[in-house]
């Protein structure tokens, strides 16, 4: 006598319709009413929504707005005055791509990051309440999640490592250490 659970039929050309397993396809950006305000496809997509609600985007944020916004978004933490004065006097057509530029290759942009990651794993480094870590490596998978983001890591490849780490091939010993840290 089989279980019921094992006399269901899996259906698989159904399973390949599922939309995660279609590829994305490329849609025309939507029109809208205002053409002025969009710099890019994205732009018309959220104007377009925005447009559908009524409402009309607000006007560009000021210089040290912006500056304050990029340092908080990309790396969690505010400017200094220095940093603040700096980007105010960079009167160059690519002031703001310079400072998106650095701020990601900050090391600090892995650790604002790399917490929602790790977050999602339910990352801890735990110590009781009388001083004992419980989890005395744990440091070594928060390094490896943080320098991932900081080198660009391809997403593929980052949950592969952290799947199949110890099955990947390797060139080098310090490979073969990264990818058992990421499993």
């Amino acid at each position: 006598e089989s279980e019921p659970y094992l006399a269901a039929v899996i259906d698989y050309e159904a399973g390949r319709k599922f939309w995660a397993f279609t590829p994305p396809v490329k849609r025309p950006a939507p029109a809208v009413q205002n053409k002025s305000w969009p710099h890019n496809e994205v732009d018309r997509h959220l104007l377009a929504m925005m447009e559908s609600k009524g409402l009309a985007p607000v006007g560009d944020a000021d210089k040290r707005t912006l500056v304050r916004r990029l340092y908080f978004d990309l790396i969690g933490l505010p400017p200094t005055a220095q940093q603040i004065d700096a980007f105010l006097e960079d009167s160059s057509p690519r002031a703001v791509a310079k400072l998106v530029d650095q701020l990601l290759a900050s090391p600090q942009y892995g650790e604002r990051w790399g917490r929602h990651w790790l977050d999602l794993t339910c990352y801890a480094d735990l110590v009781t309440s009388d001083g004992h870590v419980i989890t005395l490596d744990a440091w070594r998978y928060r390094d490896y999640v943080i320098g991932a983001l900081n080198a660009d890591k391809p997403f593929d490849r980052f949950i592969l490592e952290q799947v199949a780490g110890d099955l990947l091939p390797y060139e080098s010993d310090a490979i073969r250490r990264e990818q058992l840290i990421a499993t």
